[in-house]
């Protein structure tokens, strides 16, 4: 699935690299622990999560996660979107909860990342 078409089933707004939306997404994590992230995280994945930090870019980054989805009506501060954008690393957000977003998700196909 597309990044687009992710953004729009959790009625997402995108904050960083609007450019890259035609990404591929094979699988997610949601997490607000990073080091699950960390133990889980697999090729093409993006991250649902609710922890607003740059430490979120940085384990992003670590780990080649190129899409962050922060929910629960999160939004990323300037200095995370310019960090992202310097790293190459989509930033969006969703109102929905992380539980109805990984739900719809998995409802059109995206995988889980977790063993």
């Amino acid at each position: 699935m597309v990044l687009c078409d992710v953004l729009k089933l959790i009625d997402g707004k995108l904050h960083t690299c609007e450019e890259e939306v035609d990404i591929y997404i094979k699988s997610a994590c949601g997490a607000d622990l990073m080091s699950d992230v960390m133990a889980f995280s697999k090729e093409n994945a993006l991250l649902l999560t609710g922890l607003v930090n740059p430490q979120v870019i940085r384990t992003a980054e670590m780990m080649d996660i190129k899409v962050v989805i922060f929910v629960r009506g999160k939004k990323p501060t300037d200095a995370m979107c310019e960090l992202a954008e310097e790293k190459g690393i989509v930033l969006a957000s969703s109102d929905l909860s992380m539980f109805t977003c990984c739900g719809l998700l998995y409802e059109a196909g995206i995988v889980g990342t977790g063993n």
